[in-house]
């Protein structure tokens, strides 16, 4: 019996950042924007009072963050090619770039998984179930 859950069994993360300067701190940095990507994509939900303008859900309680126990084995890659252009380290950011692309990848594999495309997110169970 189908339950609609979406399960991601693996992530690579991979980014053009210039020279790497701190390994660790760069790995740690791709990681953390791919399990910001995956909450965005399956858990994270605002709801708002109409009444007063104000979130619903605005605590940890009720606001759905990702957990340990919702990450999937994480491979990080990195070009590791110099920038001549960008500054004198030859580095470039890390902020957002593992963040953007997890959640267009994961409503990608739902449609290539159930040949439905979810254009809202959070990618819900009774999003994909209904008809």
């Amino acid at each position: 019996m189908p339950t609609g859950k979406v399960k991601i069994d693996h992530v690579v993360s991979c980014a053009d950042a210039g020279t790497i300067i701190s390994l660790k701190t760069s790995e740690s940095q791709m990681i953390g924007g791919a399990v910001g990507g995956i909450g965005m994509a399956l858990m994270e939900d605002l709801f708002i009072d109409d009444r007063f303008g104000r979130p619903i859900n605005n605590n940890l309680a009720d606001y759905h963050v990702p957990v340990n126990a919702d990450i999937p084995k994480i491979d990080v890659r990195f070009v590791n090619k110099k920038d001549p252009y960008t500054n004198p380290m030859r580095s470039k950011g890390l902020g957002e770039i593992a963040l953007v692309g997890v959640a267009p990848a994961i409503a990608n594999a739902v449609f290539n998984a159930i040949g439905k495309r979810i254009r809202s997110l959070p990618i819900t169970a009774d999003k994909i179930l209904e008809g």
